[in-house]
């Protein structure tokens, strides 16, 4: 448990909470979704690390144990927390794994730093390529309407809302993947962000385009999603982030929802561990 220092942005000295099992492992970098923080990861760090990585999570600015500022929380800046954190620990040879909204900031590493530092990266459950619909992307799974009734929900009752969106978020069919305690877990994780970090961040997931990010991912890619995902459906998501990187590997988890590596933690690993050893 440590914490590197974010130096860029209006505010210069943004510290992120950083948990690395350490060890000499190639390097993991596992970048939580929202409204989460790297503690999300819990079916995944132990696992990773016993097969010989040396796992590194960090709680995004405004969430979980990190500084909450008021402004920073589009792609650019957040991808340059990201790279303050290699920097800062000298990762390299890292695969870099993105967790829902944190696929944005995989996509966008590459445009903003390239891949000196990157072995390969895994698209999870991710919102690349572009999540809000519109006349250049009628493809884009997340509506208008839908994006304002996300925004206004939040800002009326935190309570309210994290409750209904944890629920969809481990459900299929209105039906609920994980027990009640590993719902109630992602609440209390939701809780402890800022609520301007979480209306700013809302915002940059649903309507920051990434096509242009994604052909310049060249390393080895994994794109995995399930398929029962009602929060970032497949076909408007992952299935377009594979044709859009030609060399991407894709697995599908059948019966999935939006958390399918805490919903289906052993198939998720399994892939994830098979694809990390090429």
């Amino acid at each position: 448990m440590t914490e590197i220092t974010a130096h860029h942005g209006l505010f210069k000295n943004t510290n992120l909470h950083v948990d690395d099992t350490g060890g000499s492992g190639r390097p993991v970098v596992l970048i939580h979704g929202w409204p989460l923080s790297g503690e999300s990861w819990s079916e995944q760090v132990p696992v990773l690390a016993a097969a010989g990585y040396r796992v590194i999570t960090y709680d995004r600015r405004g969430f979980g144990r990190s500084d909450k500022p008021k402004t920073g929380y589009d792609y650019d800046t957040l991808t340059d927390d990201l790279h303050s954190l290699l920097e800062e620990l000298d990762l390299r040879d890292v695969t870099l794994i993105g967790f829902s909204m944190g696929g944005g900031e995989v996509a966008r590493y590459f445009s903003r730093f390239g891949d000196e530092r990157v072995r390969s990266v895994v698209f999870a459950s991710a919102v690349p390529p572009y999540l809000l619909t519109s006349d250049d992307n009628p493809e884009g799974p997340l509506s208008a309407d839908a994006a304002a009734s996300m925004t206004a929900g939040l800002t009326a009752d935190e309570n309210e809302f994290y409750d209904g969106f944890t629920t969809d978020f481990f459900s299929v069919d209105g039906v609920l993947k994980v027990t009640e305690q590993q719902r109630q877990d992602a609440i209390a994780l939701a809780k402890q962000s800022s609520k301007v970090a979480a209306l700013a961040a809302m915002a940059s997931f649903g309507s920051t385009d990434f096509r242009g990010d994604l052909p310049r991912v060249t390393v080895p890619t994994l794109v995995i999603h399930g398929d029962g995902d009602g929060t970032v459906p497949f076909e408007g998501s992952g299935a377009r982030t594979h044709a859009a990187i030609a060399h991407s590997e894709l697995v599908v988890i059948a019966g999935a929802p939006h958390g399918v590596n805490v919903s289906h933690a052993d198939e998720w690993n399994r892939a994830v561990l098979e694809f990390l050893k090429k």
